[in-house]
């Protein structure tokens, strides 16, 4: 089968680490990088031999002509490079959180609709092996439908020393790692008929959002009872597994529980069956990130075998849209201290 040649849009922290996702999954090949700075596009490209840089986006599409652009910018150049992803017809993934606003997420999956272009978000929590069981073991209904269910991410980590542009976001928390938390959510409850939210800022001045937050929602035709823990905060923990996320699952013939060092435990009239759900290691992975940067890789073939035709992407730009909604109204639930509710369906 012919490879897909792709470029890369951004030379950070996080498409270091695709890239070498993308060499995982085989069958593509990484043929041109752009970055707004040429010279750290220069010493990405020579340290992970990418051929071809550009400092202009347009000059990029139009010469090289990829089959799909990984955009991997912050996010101030998600919207405005997507677009032109969408205008010349090229199949577009994009990093989360796909954009800084409703309204700017909004257009971009109306551009790509409009052009008849596939557009998706890399959304790699849910591919992580503990949450993928989690997803798979709760729509077995093996412990019949959830009445109620907690996800829980919480860490002491320093995850801005690697990303330190995080420091000075208005919005972080909800942003950052509840677009991730909040789309297993949905994986594993499917879409909210309303949600409360409550927010607290523990490290100011050094970080300037929200850092900690707690939400309760009404998910799923049922409905089950959700609560979502976030936090990044220097509590001291008796365990601290970043960035791992546990979970508690309960339903009227049993329960579920994921808890640190990936456990997965299932507990029902014929007792607890117990099962660890590790993530592969890759020589190219930090340790620390483990299980998220691993579950890049099977991400990734989601998303090349929908950009094949294959079968159906789960991220696309419509479905993430809807996670979008949920962290922009968490954020609103916040600050009117309201429960804001949906329609559905959507």
């Amino acid at each position: 089968m012919k490879p897909l040649l792709f470029a890369i849009f951004g030379a950070g922290f996080w498409a270091r680490c695709q890239l070498a996702a993308w060499r995982e999954v085989g069958n593509v090949e990484c043929v041109a990088l752009y970055n707004r700075s040429r010279d750290k596009a220069d010493a990405f490209a020579l340290d992970l031999g990418v051929p071809t840089v550009y400092d202009d986006v347009e000059t990029l599409l139009r010469e090289i002509k990829p089959d799909f652009v990984d955009n991997i910018t912050e996010v101030g150049g998600h919207k405005s490079l997507s677009l032109i992803c969408a205008k010349h017809r090229i199949p577009c993934i994009c990093q989360k959180p796909m954009a800084g606003s409703l309204k700017d997420a909004r257009q971009m999956v109306a551009a790509f609709e409009k052009s008849k272009t596939p557009f998706f978000v890399h959304e790699n929590w849910r591919w992580q092996p503990p949450l993928r069981a989690l997803i798979n073991t709760v729509r077995s209904g093996i412990i019949g439908k959830p009445f109620r269910g907690r996800l829980t991410f919480r860490s002491g980590f320093d995850v801005w020393a690697n990303q330190p542009a995080l420091r000075d976001l208005e919005k972080f928390i909800l942003t950052d790692i509840g677009t991730h938390v909040l789309d297993t959510a949905r994986a594993c409850f499917g879409e909210a008929r309303s949600l409360y939210c409550q927010l607290h800022r523990t490290l100011q001045p050094s970080v300037v959002g929200d850092n900690v937050a707690t939400l309760l929602l009404s998910m799923g035709e049922s409905p089950t009872t959700v609560i979502i823990e976030l936090a990044y905060a220097k509590t001291p923990l008796e365990h601290e597994c970043f960035p791992q996320t546990t979970a508690f699952v309960e339903g009227p013939l049993g329960s579920i529980q994921l808890t640190e060092d990936y456990w997965l435990r299932v507990t029902t009239s014929t007792g607890t069956h117990s099962r660890r759900h590790a993530p592969p290691r890759y020589a190219w992975a930090d340790p620390r990130y483990d299980v998220a940067q691993s579950s890049m890789v099977a991400c990734h073939q989601n998303l090349l075998a929908a950009l094949r035709g294959e079968t159906q992407a789960e991220t696309t730009g419509a479905d993430n849209l809807k996670t979008l909604e949920l962290v922009f109204a968490a954020y609103r639930s916040a600050q009117q201290n309201a429960v804001v509710p949906f329609q559905l369906p959507w």
